[in-house]
This record gives structure tokens, sequence and C-alpha cells, in this order.
């Protein structure tokens, strides 16, 4: 009888052709938009040359520019205050005993994650359109307080898990060495949360910097982000603009990604 505990799942017929089917799948794609990002032609699939003028285009394009301009703008205004929130209630479900009704707290913290983003989007469109028509307000508010929502769970757990792998008892030993509340917590608490705030906040950042669905239901006339002025373009031409364009996202969220990850892995 084969000992359970040298059981290994690569092991198993089959899953090394699976899963090479798989990230060849997902990533030969990727691959392939940068690698067209640096055509010199005007085609998308025809190689006709190294050339970085679709990046020089893109770069120079006034409408990019702005777009790009209001999507790192509002994403960093969500990141933050969202963060922020997410702190504030991971704290206030972690850092005490637990108590009757805190499963229906992580539930109500975590439903926009688990609910589809087109039906938030929605139930948001609706809410904003009566703020609207009873304020006559259009401005770039609705977006903000959209993207801030829809953020805080994302920050949330990786700012819950942080304190999760805290002892309890770290505050009640500060407390016994005559260390107030706040003291507490900006001495001992705040300096072994901050890798978990850090990485809630790059978290938060790139989920509001890539989203599409609530931004394109939620904004106004002449609110374009990057992602909803990319999907505007690729309903009248595609051109290797809009691949130079993806490939600086690309580059961006896996930048944030790598940090998150060396930020908020467990260290010995």
């Amino acid at each position: 009888m084969a000992n359970a505990g040298n059981f290994s799942v690569r092991r198993l017929t089959g899953f090394t052709t699976i899963a090479i089917i798989c990230f060849l799948s997902l990533y030969t794609p990727i691959l392939t938009l940068v690698i067209f990002s640096f055509n010199a032609g005007t085609s998308i699939a025809i190689w006709e040359g190294f050339s970085w003028r679709w990046y020089e285009r893109a770069w120079a394009n006034e409408q990019v520019q702005e777009a790009a301009l209001r999507s790192l703008q509002i994403a960093s205004f969500a990141a933050i205050v969202a963060t922020t929130f997410a702190t504030m209630a991971a704290i206030a479900t972690t850092r005490t005993r637990p108590f009757r009704g805190l499963t229906a707290i992580y539930a109500f913290v975590n439903t926009p994650l688990m609910v589809p983003e087109i039906v938030t989007a929605i139930a948001l469109l609706i809410f904003f359109a009566s703020i609207k028509v009873a304020t006559g307000y259009t401005g770039l508010g609705y977006l903000l307080a959209a993207h801030t929502a829809f953020c805080i769970p994302f920050a949330y757990l990786p700012i819950r898990a942080r304190l999760e792998s805290m002892d309890l008892t770290l505050e009640t030993a500060a407390a016994d060495l005559y260390a107030t509340p706040w003291r507490a917590f900006t001495r001992v608490t705040l300096p072994l949360l901050w890798p978990g705030i850090i990485g809630g906040l790059m978290l938060a950042f790139v989920i509001s910097l890539d989203d599409v669905v609530i931004t394109e239901l939620v904004k106004s006339a002449g609110q374009e982000t990057l992602p909803t002025y990319m999907l505007g373009q690729f309903r009248r031409v595609v051109t290797p603009e809009m691949n130079a364009i993806s490939a600086v996202f690309l580059g961006i969220s896996i930048l944030i990604v790598t940090l998150f990850f060396f930020l908020t892995r467990k260290r010995n």
C-alpha cells in the first residue's frame, strides 16, 4: 500500500500535459500581444519588423494621456480610501475575541467579491442616477465612490490575513507596560501590520486601475479612463497602439503584483 504522506498531484497521469496546455492557452495570447506591440506595420497579425512606433504614438496621444491621468487619479484615491476603511474593518473583526455576528460581518464585507461585477455596476448606476436627478451633480465623485466601495474587500483580505497571523496578546502585553490603546496601536500593531496594509493598497490600486464594467456604467460624458478608452477604440479599429498600451498596463500590473508577493509572503 502506497504511503499517503508521499502523495503528489504531479504524479497523476496527464497532470503535466494538462498544466502545460493551460499555461500555453493563458499566456500565449498575452505574449503575442506584447510582441506585436513592437510591430512596425499597422497589422496586428502580420509581423513587419521591429519598431517603437506605437509606443511613441501612444505616448504622444493626448486622449491617452488624459485617460491615463484620470485612471491614476481614481485608482490612487480609491486605493488609499479603501485601504483605510479596510484596515479599520480588519482591526475591528480580528483584534478581538469572536462574538455573535462576526461571520455575518465577514460575509457583508466580502459580498462584492461574490456578487457578479455587472450586478454591482447596475446597482451603483441606479443609485447614482437617483442622486444625479436630485442634485444635478455629474462630477467625478461618483466614479471615486464606486471604485472605493468596490476595492474595500480586495484591500481587506491581505490586511485581515496579516492581522490573523499576529498574536492577540500583543496589545495586552503593551497595556501591561502602561501603553495607552492608541500608543499600543501605533507602536505595536501598526508596524507589524504595514506589509498587509501596503499589500492591500497595491491590490486595490490594480483592481481600480483595470476596472471596466463599473466604470463604463457609472461614468459621465468626458470621464473616460484608460480601460474604457481602449474599449471604445476596439469598437472602431484595432491597431498596434492598443497593443502597446496593453503591454504597458501588463508591465505595471506585473510589477505591482510582484511587490505585493514579496511584501505579504511569510518570513521565518
